[in-house]
């Protein structure tokens, strides 16, 4: 028997994370300090962690429906139109996921078929393609410019649609250049959306962390584009939940009831504490999230201008909890700067073309550790660039 034709060509056709890949790299090198997962440092505040411990105790350990439980959903409906303005009924149009990525992989296999293709900003989070091709369509890569802060332009979404376009994601807050849509941008956008007829889908994880008086605007907010918007978030990065695994998606209850279809023969619900865990965090959370994003900003704030000084050019990131500077000075590839980094100054990032082909140039920074780790990586990453 030949093992490897046992094995379906889209498991062939997609590969395990460069994120990870780096992460798992650092890990090895002793001393080592990592830029390279973005993963709050912040352990869960203790209040939501103590509903979770309460849960336990109560015995509330079984099955809930497969949406999740309505408390959690009316919260996560009360927190939209609170947050963003925009209304989904908690029985029929929010679906609680585990984390954003099983959202993203739900939402693609209920909208997309073989041969469809799927819009995709680039650089941009390493689960879009894989769950595109995984949903059986195709993947068709959109570049997004610093010159334009990374900002995905009307204009050039439009020369890569074809009659076989049918979902555009749109990752903002972006990972992995912190770039932030604007919503002059962003309605740009929405023409060209009704013009060809598009379903969005929108990954809105870092919508909590934005910076310099920016202000996040869903999509599903803007004239013509609710019925046409998948909104995907989640609890990791505005709460530090990673681990909980905690995410929903809100859209129209036509796509929900059969998304929740492919949710329940996938993973049949999230985790019952889990859920309850996520009503506090989203009813008593938002001092929370004020706190953090603050000492992000502060972390954001020292890491740019450090770069800076370093010689390496960098746009200022207005969301999430990355930069992305460029390191095209050096000569180097990102993958071979990213080595080097790692193997001379002990200091762990990932290659800006783990996200695409457009992020080559470019590695990635993540600014979610301590401000003592960043204040030693930059000590050597200052070292490591006298060398060029």
């Amino acid at each position: 028997m030949n093992i490897e034709d046992r094995v379906a060509k889209r498991a062939k056709l997609i590969e395990i994370s460069t994120i990870r890949y780096f992460f798992n790299m650092a890990r090895e090198v002793p001393g080592a300090i990592s830029l390279a997962i973005g993963e709050p440092d912040f352990v869960t505040p203790q209040h939501i962690r103590d509903v979770a411990k309460k849960a336990l105790d109560e015995g509330k350990t079984g099955y809930t429906v497969n949406p999740g439980l309505i408390e959690l959903r009316q919260e996560i409906s009360n927190y939209l139109k609170r947050r963003y303005n925009i209304t989904y009924n908690p029985e029929t149009e929010i679906l609680v996921t585990i984390g954003a990525t099983e959202a993203i992989y739900v939402a693609l296999n209920t909208l997309v078929e073989e041969g469809d293709e799927v819009l995709i900003p680039e650089p941009s989070f390493v689960a879009y393609h894989p769950c595109t091709i995984l949903a059986g369509a195709k993947s068709v890569f959109v570049p997004t410019y610093e010159e334009d802060e990374f900002v995905l332009r009307a204009d050039v979404l439009e020369k890569y649609i074809t009659d076989k376009s049918k979902v555009l994601i749109l990752p903002y807050p972006n990972n992995p250049t912190g770039a932030v849509m604007p919503k002059e941008a962003m309605e740009k956008i929405a023409e060209v959306v009704k013009k060809y007829d598009l379903i969005v889908v929108t990954d809105e994880i870092y919508s909590e962390l934005i910076y310099s008086g920016f202000e996040h605007v869903s999509f599903a907010s803007l004239k013509d584009m609710w019925e046409r918007t998948v909104t995907i978030n989640g609890f990791s990065k505005s709460y530090a939940m990673t681990g909980w695994r905690l995410g929903y998606i809100a859209a129209p209850e036509y796509f929900v009831k059969h998304m929740t279809k492919i949710h329940q023969y996938g993973v049949t619900a999230a985790a019952t504490m889990c859920q309850y865990a996520g009503i506090e965090a989203i009813k008593n959370g938002d001092e929370d999230i004020l706190r953090m994003r603050d000492e992000y900003d502060r972390r954001r704030k020292y890491l740019l201008q450090s770069v800076r000084e370093m010689g390496l050019d960098c746009f200022e990131p207005k969301g999430a909890f990355y930069i992305f500077p460029s390191i095209k000075k050096t000569g180097l590839t990102s993958t071979e700067f990213a080595k080097r980094l790692l193997y001379e100054a002990k200091v762990a990032v990932v290659p800006g073309n783990a996200f695409g082909e457009n992020g080559e140039g470019y590695v990635r920074m993540a600014y979610a550790t301590s401000m003592k780790n960043l204040e030693e990586a930059v000590k050597r990453m200052k070292e490591f660039m006298s060398k060029f």
